[in-house]
């Protein structure tokens, strides 16, 4: 992985209910849903580009911000952590990363460099924001920075070696 990071698309700022996605074939941010719960989303939250991840869609990422940001926005970043999770479509990893660009957040290297506060918010956000809507989550829990680079590098294999 190269120490210049990677790009993160975000979807939906931090502290949303909306659920935006990005529609490949609209080439545009959709709002896809609100939130059935009365809970928001604690980090930025979208996807790495050009990868795949085993649902066959990109990889998610979550983006610790100071400031939300907003749909569309792409920013650099590098990973921290990986969260994996399992839903009704299958396995759903998410990597954690931290933007380059926030003095507040770049000098963290691993989860362990995270507030836990802000960890264990991530994990209840993701154990019960499908709650309402009669969908199945399940929390396998953090892995490490390794781990999330790992996941990013096969993530951008699979990308690359999928037929066109």
């Amino acid at each position: 992985m190269s120490s210049d990071g990677l790009l993160c698309y975000v979807e939906i700022p931090k502290g949303s209910r909306n659920k935006y996605e990005y529609d490949e074939d609209l080439d545009a941010v959709k709002l896809d849903r609100l939130l059935y719960s009365s809970i928001v989303y604690p980090t930025d939250y979208g996807f790495i580009p050009d990868t795949l991840g085993e649902d066959g869609d990109p990889l998610d990422a979550m983006v610790c911000v100071t400031e939300a940001t907003f749909p569309g926005c792409v920013i650099e970043v590098k990973p921290l952590a990986l969260f994996r999770m399992s839903d009704e479509e299958g396995l759903d990893d998410k990597i954690l990363c931290v933007p380059l660009s926030d003095p507040s957040w770049n000098t963290l290297e691993t989860l362990d460099d995270l507030p836990k506060q802000l960890t264990d918010e991530i994990t209840h956000f993701f154990s019960v924001y499908k709650d309402l809507e009669q969908k199945s989550v399940e929390v396998d829990g953090w892995y490490s920075r390794e781990d999330a680079e790992q996941m990013v590098e096969e993530g951008r294999r699979r990308f690359h070696d999928q037929p066109d």
